[in-house]
């Protein structure tokens, strides 16, 4: 006597075959008595599924034929559960004289029931149907304590279909589909002859699709913003704001420390003049001595500079070592009046700031340039020893609220384009 032959794993839909009544080709059944509506992949025939005689529903009289990216008869572990894809849908709207298409893809397990899968330009969705009647008011609808977003409502037709589904289904149907949006959730309701369904989508890449259903290839680029696509880059400016407060404020105690701390020593101050000759030779100061620890040190520049420039090529260089620190400065003045009234540029006075400069003995090596019939120009150097340099502290600002500004700048500009796919309610809606 021979074995019976093993159950059917759990999981693991039964498969039964049948034959289409209008082409004769095989049919088969996945979903274990479950379904309302099977389509033969040979001719197209929607056939009544649970007719003993497979009625034929709707002839399929188009050539147009898909091919969908996820096969019919795939199967992979997900949430869980493994779930073989049983139906395939293809739905269109036109909104202001433009089609825009998409697909969905229906998932069944045994135990678990039915989930699909939804993609439009790249953005996949993993949907089930609703445990709980959503409330709604006005642009809100509200589902399991979380609060979702009016986005858009369309007519929605289905143009092509595949495979079985657990209702009456043809080419051509039409319903009121209303989307409310949480990112990375999508609260969808469809109403077709006064009856509603409501589905919660999440947002999902498509390589976790390809992976858990070990499809080949790759799953198409996504393009765009969807409609629930979560935007990392808010989560992220979130996160980047709270860390520049911190920063910032660490910054602020920083420099506020040491300008309580700084000495500001002047250590050097000596009047010079240009003279009108032309290009003057170099010369260099007395010694001076940079006494304490490692500090900043700034040079000053006074002039009386009207309607004229000077440059003055500056070395500081230690007596010891020769360590020298070059640096040039202009400063220029120019005032007058014009059709606006007075104007003025520049200033007769310039600062610059060295950080870090060791103790020890230095002098300046002043080199000065200027216009031939410039006249005399006098000018005095001073040098200020442990000055805080506020530059540093700006340019340290600016870095830490450059990514920050950007980062947000990108996060508004990700919002913009999602709710520019937005659509007011259809005419006659109560939203």
């Amino acid at each position: 006597m021979s074995a019976a032959p093993p159950p059917n794993p759990p999981g693991t839909p039964r498969v039964e075959s049948l034959s289409c009544p209008n082409c004769g080709a095989p049919l088969t059944l996945r979903s274990m008595g479950r379904a309302a509506s099977v389509v033969c992949d040979h001719c197209g025939s929607i056939l009544d599924a649970r007719s003993p005689q497979l009625t034929i529903l709707q002839r399929f009289d188009s050539a147009q034929k898909e091919k969908p990216l996820i096969p019919l008869g795939s199967r992979g572990k997900w949430r869980g559960a493994e779930y073989e894809v049983i139906g395939y849908q293809h739905r269109q709207t036109v909104i202001e004289d433009i089609t825009y298409g998409w697909r969905e893809y229906l998932l069944f397990n045994p135990y678990k029931g039915f989930r699909y899968f939804t993609e439009y330009n790249g953005h996949w969705n993993d949907a089930t149907v609703a445990t709980a009647l959503p409330e709604t008011a006005g642009t809100r609808a509200k589902y399991l304590g979380k609060t979702y977003k009016y986005f858009q409502e369309c007519i929605a037709k289905t143009v092509f279909v595949l495979g079985e589904f657990p209702w009456q289904i043809s080419v051509g149907d039409t319903c009121d589909v209303t989307d409310y949006i949480a990112p990375p959730y999508v609260l969808s309701s469809e109403t077709a002859e006064n009856e509603t369904t409501w589905t919660l989508g999440e947002y999902i890449r498509g390589a976790e699709i390809w992976k858990a259903f070990e499809l080949p290839g790759s799953p198409p680029i996504a393009d765009g913003v969807f409609e629930n696509q979560p935007d990392r880059m808010g989560t992220s400016a979130r996160r980047i704001w709270l860390q520049f407060a911190i920063l910032a404020a660490v910054l602020f105690a920083i420099l506020a420390g040491n300008e309580i701390a700084a000495r500001r020593d002047q250590v050097f101050r000596r009047t010079y003049a240009y003279q009108e000759s032309g290009k003057e030779s170099s010369f260099v100061t007395p010694e001076f001595e940079l006494a304490g620890r490692t500090s900043s040190v700034r040079v000053r520049t006074e002039t009386d500079v009207s309607n004229q420039w000077i440059y003055l090529n500056y070395a500081l260089i230690n007596e010891d070592t020769g360590q020298a620190y070059d640096f040039g400065r202009e400063v220029s003045y120019y005032s007058g009046t014009d059709s606006d009234g007075n104007w003025s540029e520049g200033s007769p006075n310039d600062s610059a700031i060295l950080p870090s400069i060791p103790s020890g003995r230095y002098y300046l090596r002043i080199e000065p340039e200027s216009d031939a019939n410039c006249g005399n120009i006098p000018y005095t150097v001073t040098v200020t020893r442990d000055v805080p340099a506020l530059g540093l502290y700006l340019a340290a600002f600016a870095a830490l609220v450059l990514p920050a500004l950007f980062i947000s700048w990108r996060a508004y500009n990700f919002e913009h384009l999602r709710w520019a796919e937005s659509t007011p309610p259809l005419p006659g809606s109560c939203k």
